[in-house]
Parts: C-alpha cells; sequence; structure tokens
C-alpha cells in the first residue's frame, strides 16, 4: 500500500538530510504511528507522500502508483486518493459543517443527488449530524477536528494520513479523536498518524515507527511503544557461552582461542620393566615363565602406545 525505497531527501544548507535511505513498508488496512523529536524527518515523510516534495533518491509508490511518473499536472488527482488530516483543521470559514464536507464532493465531480446521500452519512461517522448547520468558529476544537476527518473521508479514500491530529487537543478530546481513527482503520482504510502524544501510542499498541536524524531506527510492527532513544538492532546478537556451573554472557563475540594440540604420542624407548607390568599381573607368573617367553620380551620391538595404555 506504501512502499519507500532507499528514499533521500536533503535540503540545501541543512549539514544532514531530512531523510537518509529510509525504507518502509505499510500494508493495506495497517495502523501505524509515525514518532521522532521535531526534526527527525516525519513531516518530510508525509510531503514526500502528497508529492508535496520529492525525493533526491530512492522511489515512493503508493496505492500501486510510482510517484515518479506523476506529472505536475496530475498531482491534484493523485492527492484526491489520499486523505489527509491536518493539525490546524484547514476548514472553509464561511461554510458550514455540512458545506465543509460536500465541497471536497464537489471537487471529485460527485453528483449532487450522491452528495445529498453521502455527506449525512459522513456527519454520523464522526457524531456531528447536530452540528450540520454550524459554522467552524462555533465548534470546538474537537468537533473542527471531527470535520476535517469527515471531510478526508467522505471520499472513502484507502489511506488516511494525518498530521499530528489531536496536537492541539485536550486529552478527553484526543482520545475521542484516535477512538474514531481505529473506527475508521476497522472499515478497512490504512491509517498513518504523526504524533509525539506518548499516552495514544501506548495505549493503542499498534505498529510504531520512530524517526531520529532522518532515518529509521526502530520499528515495532506489534504492540509498539512509545521509545524514542531506541537503538538500532547489533548486527550480531549476543550469545551465551556456558561455563562449569555458570553462564557468562558475552555482549561481542569472544576471540577465537587456538585450541590445544593433540598430545603426541611419541615412540620412546620401552623398557623389559614396562612390558612385564603391561603383560604380567604378578611376579608369581614372572617365575612360572619360560627363559624364551623372557628372552622374547626383552627383544620386543619399539611401538607407539597409546597415553591410556600406560600405567
Amino acid at each position: 500500500m506504501i512502499l519507500l525505497d532507499s528514499v533521500t531527501k536533503r535540503y540545501p544548507g541543512d549539514a544532514k538530510p531530512a531523510l537518509d535511505n529510509v525504507s518502509l513498508h505499510i500494508e493495506p488496512n495497517e495502523f501505524v504511528f509515525l514518532v521522532g523529536k521535531s526534526g527527525a524527518g516525519k513531516s518530510t515523510l508525509i510531503k514526500m507522500l502528497t508529492k508535496e516534495e520529492v525525493p533526491d533518491s530512492g522511489k515512493i509508490i503508493i496505492g500501486g502508483i510510482d510517484l515518479d511518473y506523476v506529472k505536475k499536472r496530475h498531482i491534484p488527482g493523485y492527492r484526491r486518493r489520499l486523505g489527509v488530516v491536518f493539525q490546524d483543521f484547514k476548514l472553509l470559514p464561511r461554510r458550514t459543517v455540512y458545506e465543509n464536507v460536500a465541497f471536497a464532493l464537489e471537487i471529485i465531480g460527485m453528483s449532487g443527488k450522491d452528495i445529498r446521500k453521502t455527506v449525512p452519512k459522513v456527519l454520523e461517522l464522526v457524531d456531528l449530524s447536530a452540528q450540520a448547520k454550524k459554522f467552524p468558529s462555533q465548534l470546538s476544537g474537537g468537533q473542527r477536528q471531527r470535520v476535517s476527518i469527515a471531510r478526508s473521508v467522505a471520499r472513502q479514500p484507502k489511506i488516511l494520513i494525518a498530521d499530528e491530529p489531536t496536537g492541539s487537543l485536550d486529552k478527553l478530546t484526543t482520545q475521542e479523536i484516535i477512538d474514531l481513527l481505529r473506527k475508521i482503520n476497522d472499515f478497512g482504510t490504512t491509517i498513518l498518524v504523526t504524533t509525539h502524544n506518548e499516552n495514544i501510542v501506548n495505549n493503542l499498541q499498534k505498529r510504531v515507527v520512530t524517526l531520529k536524524d532522518g532515518r529509521i531506527i526502530s520499528d515495532q510492527k506489534n504492540n509498539g511503544i512509545y521509545k524514542l532513544d531506541a537503538t538500532p538492532v547489533p548486527e550480531k546478537p549476543e550469545r551465551i557461552i556456558q561455563a562449569p556451573g555458570h553462564a557468562l554472557k558475552e555482549t561481542k563475540e569472544a576471540p577465537k582461542v587456538a585450541k590445544p594440540a593433540a598430545p603426541k604420542i611419541t615412540t620412546e624407548k620401552i623398557t623389559t620393566e614396562k612390558i612385564t607390568a603391561q603383560k604380567i599381573a604378578t611376579p608369581k607368573m614372572a617365575a612360572s615363565m619360560s627363559p624364551t617367553i623372557k628372552r622374547a620380551v626383552r627383544t620386543t620391538p619399539r611401538r607407539k602406545i597409546a597415553k591410556s595404555n600406560v600405567i
């Protein structure tokens, strides 16, 4: 649904790139939080998706559309495929709630009949049916954000991008907006939310992508939490070396130690006494040996003796 492949963006005069070799894949119907400190690259990434900015290198594909091939004159049509919610609402002040939502449908060419059917359903979804005839100035911050969301989802986009949608709202209203986004996600819309709000990220426990200095330093695909200082996964995982009686944990791979050479089996001069000790269990047995056998023992040729056989 959303694919960024090795995307880099550098603004003139900046020492570091705003996005540095970023690769990200968001599946259809996912709910993803994009978090990071100011200047981490969140806004630049959103601008890449909405084609407000173009990358210096890399590729971006949205809903099967390669943005490299979207010409300037086609950008407005491309943006209508997306739903975008802003922190400052961007409502038309001289139009009512109903008219703000209807206008989003007018510009895509929907007929008046279809608009009259669609707008009430969308206002019911965001719980604003009773405010349909009010102007934005007569609404609370939370209600205005609901109008903004209603306007964005009225076209039934496959992707909804919410850039700090709760930044100016109180705690209770923030939760209401997040619950609404979750409901929209349940209907099959892919949701990408940028936020600084630690509580909503931790409570919802969805996928969390963390940016730092233009790079993705963490991608928690399940039960993600808000953690800005995450460190990249080391190239080599830690390993446990088992020692007699205990385990020793090493963070680095232990240096390779040459194995001690196997003991050399040397050919030594074997005395009659050693052979006699091996071959004869008792002196009594030795006394019973014939002179011929004794002479044969003394003249036994040298041979290699296994260490385990030497007493």
